[in-house]
Order: structure tokens, then C-alpha cells, then sequence
């Protein structure tokens, strides 16, 4: 529901800038896994048979925590930085203004001529790659188990290394489920996320063995 909420916020503030809300909702992405955080620890507490309640999802983000914190800024910094490259390559590039979604898809995504949509693509992927690989588990990792930020990243990585036919077969998975949730007025994301964020800590137990690392309370 605050996904919700967040996404009704931009498309009141910017409704009529679409070449800004482009690069808000892709970026979305970005900061996703953080904000499925609380999702996380409810599943961490399905599988211990733990009880859920409001308490949790306050203590999902104790201040005990802090690498969990610097993570999610950092990557509040990479959704923000995507937001501001995206609004600047379509509105210098496009040959006209671009205000709704209509525009978009008639100025951007079917322009005769030139290589706007291709290069905002491709951008959009330069910057959603690693990012996507260092933090696809490092958050239910860092929310599991006690481990420093940067060790936490270094086993992201590894995995996506080793599994990387795979692992890009669930980010377009991710991508696409979360555009779909987006596409009916976001209706679809208090159903989708919690989905998503259930499926991304199975995909954490199943490719990570933290157990010799100590638990988090």
C-alpha cells in the first residue's frame, strides 16, 4: 500500500510530465528491494513460525541496523540519479515535448528517426545491472543474518556470477511484474510486491547458505 501511495504522490506532482515520471517509475526498480525490506521479514518469520505483527515490520528497520540503512540511501541515491539522467536524455533528445504517456510512446518510442528509446535502454540497463547484482540478495541477507554491507554485496555478486542465466532471467521477471502492476494505475503493486518480495527471500535461502553466520534477532 505505501508503494501505492508513493506512486499516486508522483503521478500528482509531475501527472503532466511524463519524460519525468518515466524515469521515476523505471527507477522505482532501483530502490524496490529496499523497500520490500518489512516484506522480507515477514517471510523470515513464516518460515521460523514466528508471529506477524506490526511490531515486525517496526523491527525490520531498528536502528541496530545501520548497514540495512546505508544500503537503502545508497540506493535511494541510484533511483534518484536514473530519475534526473532519464529526465535529461529525453527532454534533449526528444524532438518535441513529452507530457503524457502518449507522448512518449509517439515521440520516444516510435520516433522514425534516431536512437532515443534505444539509449535511454541502454542507460537504464548500464545502471540497473549493478545494481540489481548488489543487491538482488543483499538485503534479505543483511536482514537474516549479521554481516558487514560490503561482505553482504561481495555474495550478491557471486551468485549473480555464478548463476548469470538465471539470475537475468528473474530480474526480467521482476521487471516485467512490476511493470504490469504499475500499467492498471498501480493498482496491481499492494498484490504484486508482496509476491515478489515472498519469492526474492525463497531465492535468498535457496542460492545463499548463511549458515555459518549468526542470526539476527
Amino acid at each position: 500500500m505505501a508503494a501505492w501511495l508513493f506512486g499516486a504522490a508522483l503521478l500528482t506532482l509531475a501527472g503532466q510530465r511524463f519524460w519525468l515520471l518515466a524515469g521515476a517509475f523505471s527507477g522505482f526498480l532501483l530502490v524496490a528491494p529496499i523497500v520490500a525490506t518489512a516484506l522480507y521479514a515477514v517471510s523470515r518469520a513464516l518460515a521460523r513460525g514466528e508471529p506477524i505483527d506490526w511490531a515486525l515490520f517496526w523491527r525490520s528497520w531498528r536502528p541496530d541496523k545501520p548497514a540495512l540503512m546505508v544500503f537503502g540511501l545508497l540506493l535511494g541515491l541510484a533511483g534518484t540519479g536514473w530519475v534526473l539522467t532519464s529526465a535529461s536524455l529525453i527532454t534533449a533528445g526528444a524532438p518535441s515535448p513529452v507530457n503524457s504517456p502518449m507522448d512518449f510512446v509517439r515521440v520516444v518510442v516510435l520516433a522514425p528517426e534516431g536512437w532515443l528509446f534505444e539509449a535511454w535502454l541502454l542507460l537504464g540497463a548500464v545502471l540497473a545491472a549493478p545494481v540489481f547484482a548488489s543487491s538482488v540478495l543483499t538485503i534479505p541477507l543483511l536482514l537474516d543474518r549479521r554481516i558487514g554491507l560490503w561482505a553482504a554485496v561481495l555474495v550478491s555478486w557471486r551468485a549473480v556470477i555464478d548463476q548469470p542465466v538465471l539470475m537475468a532471467q528473474w530480474a526480467g521477471w521482476l521487471m516485467a511484474l512490476t511493470a504490469l502492476g504499475m500499467a492498471p494505475l498501480l493498482l496491481g503493486l499492494p498484490v504484486l510486491l508482496p509476491v515478489l518480495a515472498h519469492a526474492s527471500w525463497h531465492a535468498y535461502q535457496d542460492l545463499v547458505d548463511a549458515s555459518a553466520l549468526p542470526e539476527r534477532g
